[in-house]
């Protein structure tokens, strides 16, 4: 019989740690140490409290921890000398099954990755969907794994053991993320869409009414209409929008959604994450037959990436009428005009201005995300709460000195274009770094006509400067421009800086976002608070409306608009769990 949280909380030391046997690698302590904090709210609560254990160890305990573990497909399983939960977790990814090519393989990078960092690869092999993962897929990470930095892949192999425990202990409580299971396989099927030339390399791209994101248009309305939403459509920006009735007529909504384009060679979570979630909860509702005093408006903002066309948010911005005609004119790589594009996909132009909400009949925006980042990885917390979207300046820079022999000309007599903007980016950093949660980016840097023999006379540069309020952000940018005129000065050089874009910062709605700490705290997850330095489709409602977003924590170091980017089923389940609880407590407050 699975155990329960009572019985874990009423037991005896002794019993309670005997029930928690076997979750981490021949290492009780963790468990043990854990126990202390008991009563545990919620399995959510038990895992983070075994987080805090192991974060507060010795590194060498760390160390032990990680040497107690076996090799994937190594002596151990041969042997079949292998724990039972090891034995079961390398079964069902089938390592126990490798053709000898494959063991030659695994055998070889072991030896590798043991020489380098002196403790055994760890992965967690069932995956974030808990299934199993595919050979090839745990070679190509075991590869990949063996050129991190010894300190990232210390922290990266006691991630792995966390996710191993979390799968164990799942079934030692009989615990299944069901709704988790199911926002990952909606993700796993929307990915099966990828524009051509992608599709074919198995990468997923999908951009502005190609016939990949009409498909996934498609597939979404379906879902929706599957999940019991009231009414769908497709609108004139080929937004997915899926509402689902107040108790009463005339109650007012709460907007959620975010993006199902992609940037190129993307992630399958990005954007898509914050569609699945609600659609979840909404299905849940229906299979209740419970109704709201508030409605649901789920929106699957058809274009935020700015990938075939220049302008972005078209999605988003259509719904505060911010689309501009002059936007129909521009061409993608092909020549194909927004407006053709959106006549072929069978858009209505002239529906567009009638996109425009009237946020007095709306609560607010909220969007759950993927985070884009490293802090919660790193931290091992599943869930955050976005604080600010941070307000960004971008520039378009040249910096213009003279063109010399390199062999000829003394270093003293340079006019070095290149070592000017150089010294400017380390001063970015510094002076970045010195707010704290600011951040500023040289991303683009380029020598025209550039030769090894040839000192630069030009240096093409980008520069990106992000912050969580507008007068931080304008801070960061006057001192960084100010920087730039002092060293083209002190180097005799010139400079020209033309203003690409300036997007204001976005704060959290104070009672949105404590909505949202309320409804993390509830599920026995610690809150950390963090600004969003990406841009959302929520920067656009909140020109209009309240809003307050929740991240994800996502897996490889946090990576994103990339195919690395993931997160786990049993992350996601939460996510659903901190959505619904936010309608429980918006409904109380709802006439």
């Amino acid at each position: 019989m699975p155990m329960t949280l009572e019985q874990l909380n009423a037991a005896d030391a002794a019993q309670a740690l005997a029930l928690l046997d076997g979750l981490y690698e021949h290492s009780p302590w963790i468990a043990e140490a854990a126990l202390a904090q008991r009563p545990f709210r919620s399995l959510a609560h038990l895992k983070h409290a075994m987080v805090q254990v192991l974060a507060a160890a010795p590194q060498q305990a760390q160390l032990d921890l990680i040497r107690a573990h076996p090799e994937l497909a190594g002596k151990a399983m041969v042997a079949r000398s292998l724990t039972a939960e090891s034995t079961n977790e390398q079964n069902t990814a089938g390592l126990t099954a490798c053709t000898p090519e494959e063991f030659a393989r695994i055998q070889q990078l072991n030896a590798d990755y043991n020489a380098r960092f002196g403790f055994p690869f760890i992965l967690a092999v069932r995956g974030p969907r808990g299934l199993g993962l595919p050979k090839q897929e745990i070679i190509a990470t075991f590869a990949r794994r063996l050129q991190h930095h010894p300190d990232f892949e210390r922290a990266e192999a006691l991630r792995n053991i966390h996710r191993i425990a979390e799968i164990r202990l799942n079934d030692k409580f009989g615990y299944q993320p069901l709704l988790g299971n199911d926002v990952w396989d909606w993700q796993e099927k929307l990915a099966q869409h990828s524009d051509p030339g992608f599709a074919e390399l198995g990468q997923l791209t999908v951009t502005y009414l190609t016939d990949a994101h009409r498909a996934c248009a498609q597939r979404i309305s379906h879902w929706m209409r599957d999940c019991g939403f009231d009414e769908v459509e497709i609108d004139a920006v080929g937004n997915v929008v899926g509402r689902y009735h107040p108790a009463q007529a005339g109650g007012r909504y709460l907007l959620t959604g975010s993006h199902y384009d992609t940037v190129r060679n993307g992630g399958k979570y990005d954007g898509r994450l914050g569609i699945f979630v609600p659609m979840a909860a909404v299905r849940e509702l229906h299979r209740q037959g419970k109704r709201l005093p508030l409605g649901l408006e789920v929106v699957a903002f058809a274009e935020e990436e700015g990938q075939r066309y220049k302008a972005t948010f078209l999605g988003s911005g259509a719904l505060i009428g911010d689309f501009r005609p002059e936007w129909l004119d521009q061409v993608d790589a092909d020549g194909i005009s927004m407006r053709q594009a959106m006549a072929h996909a069978g858009l209505c132009l002239d529906d567009i201005p009638k996109l425009r909400r009237d946020p007095r009949h709306y609560l607010g925006f909220v969007e759950v995300h993927i985070e884009q980042g490293p802090m919660l990885n790193e931290l091992d917390i599943p869930l955050g709460i976005v604080t600010s979207i941070n307000g960004g300046v971008r520039y378009l820079c040249e910096m213009t000195g003279m063109a010399s022999h390199a062999g000829t000309t003394p270093m003293d007599r340079r006019r070095d274009a290149a070592v000017a903007v150089a010294e400017l980016a380390l001063f970015v950093e510094q002076r970045a770094v010195r707010d704290g949660d600011s951040v500023a980016t040289i991303g683009q840097w380029q020598v025209p006509n550039g030769s090894i023999n040839v000192v630069p006379g030009r240096c093409l540069f980008s520069l990106d400067m992000r912050a969580p309020t507008d007068a931080q952000r304008d801070a960061l940018v006057a001192d960084i421009l100010a920087e730039l005129a002092a060293i083209a000065e002190r180097r005799g050089l010139r400079y020209q800086t033309d203003l690409a874009m300036t997007v204001a910062a976005a704060p959290s709605d104070p009672r949105l976002q404590q909505r949202w700490e309320t409804a993390v705290a509830a599920l026995g997850v610690p809150i950390y608070r963090l600004p969003s330095g990406a841009g959302h489709d929520a920067m656009k409602l909140h020109e209009v409306m309240p809003q307050a977003m929740l991240f994800v924590r996502g897996l490889n170091g946090g990576i994103s608009h990339n195919p690395l980017e993931s997160t786990t089923a049993d992350d996601m389940q939460l996510a659903v769990d901190a959505f619904s609880h936010v309608l429980n407590q918006l409904s109380q407050e709802t006439p």
